[in-house]
């Protein structure tokens, strides 16, 4: 890990043991990553909110990193991912923290403020906006509309994506983790088979587009801790969508906590009526959209990102 980045704690939650970085004291601010990231996807975040007057703390999620990794698909729905963060809010002796959330980070914290809002003050959710559960498997919908290829749909499928990451954990990163690649106007103009994300095509391409994320000593954090760790604990949790999608019928669809959204122009797998669309299930709805800026959000704009979660945080959660 970057000398500059904080040494973890271990903590016990929920069955496992959680490396957990952390620094500054005040209010609590819990960041959840992504995949295929690391609390040091957080990196530009951390030491921002410590300087605010925060306690900054970002967990390696289950299967990722230096936290614990359990050897089963079902060792990996979205129950047992809440219970993680409820279990280090326990181990923490907090009771609620405001919680930032990226990727699948996002997709745990909207359902965690669906199934448990009175742990959540407050909740910043990037790239990912809140989806309604729909009446169908999504897995059924989405290979129904962008094929057996799609990267989420290829993961119920078969480990060959795993095996090919588990491969070569650098050329990841170096294909995955990166800026400029393509503008939404760009990718509105390709053909319909194009538009369709497939892991397994963007490893085998020859030459990656746009440019590298990542200096060569964030690469070699995320290469190493992949290569340590592997890629199967992390894909197991989108092989829980079903799963995740039939245990929560009924779960009322909205989001009643105080919320901000700092969407990425460029995430173009996230449509602006994605985002449109959350607006009546969330009441209380910021929406901060960031021009020229892809998925990986707080890494490729930190500073913008810094910017508007501190605001917000300092209007609605002042110190």
């Amino acid at each position: 890990m970057s000398s500059s980045f904080p040494t973890p704690d271990y903590i016990d939650t929920n069955g496992i043991r959680m490396a957990v970085h952390e620094v500054g004291a005040g209010p609590p601010v819990i960041l959840l990553h992504g995949f295929p990231e690391l609390a040091f996807s957080w990196r530009h975040q951390l030491p921002a909110l410590a300087a605010a007057g925060y306690r900054a703390i970002a967990p390696d999620q289950r299967g990722y990193g230096a936290t614990d990794k359990p050897g089963s698909v079902g060792d990996y729905r979205i129950q047992d991912l809440i219970a993680d963060i409820s279990g280090l809010l326990d181990a923490l002796e907090l009771e609620t923290a405001v919680f930032v959330g990226h990727d699948w980070g996002a997709l745990v914290l909207w359902q965690m403020a669906l199934l448990e809002p009175g742990r959540i003050a407050g909740l910043i959710n990037l790239t990912i906006p809140f989806f309604v559960r729909r009446p169908s498997d999504p897995i059924t919908l989405m290979r129904d509309f962008l094929g057996d290829d799609f990267y989420i749909v290829n993961f119920q499928d078969s480990n060959e994506v795993d095996l090919k990451c588990n491969a070569d954990p650098a050329h990841v990163f170096d294909v995955m983790m990166r800026r400029k690649q393509v503008t939404r106007a760009q990718f509105e103009t390709l053909p319909k088979e194009k538009q369709v994300f497939s892991i397994l095509k963007a490893l085998a391409r020859s030459a990656p587009g746009g440019e590298p994320l990542l200096t060569d000593e964030e690469h070699r954090v995320y290469a190493e801790a992949f290569k340590a760790g592997g890629f199967t604990g992390p894909i197991n949790w989108y092989r829980n969508w079903s799963h995740n999608w039939e245990s929560t019928e009924g779960v009322d669809q909205y989001v009643n906590v105080p919320t901000l959204f700092i969407g990425a122009e460029d995430d173009v797998l996230v449509l602006p009526a994605h985002v449109e669309a959350m607006k009546p299930h969330v009441p209380d709805l910021e929406i901060q959209m960031i021009k020229n800026c892809g998925h990986w959000t707080q890494q490729e704009k930190p500073d913008e990102v810094n910017a508007i979660m501190l605001d917000w945080l300092a209007r609605r959660y002042p110190i």
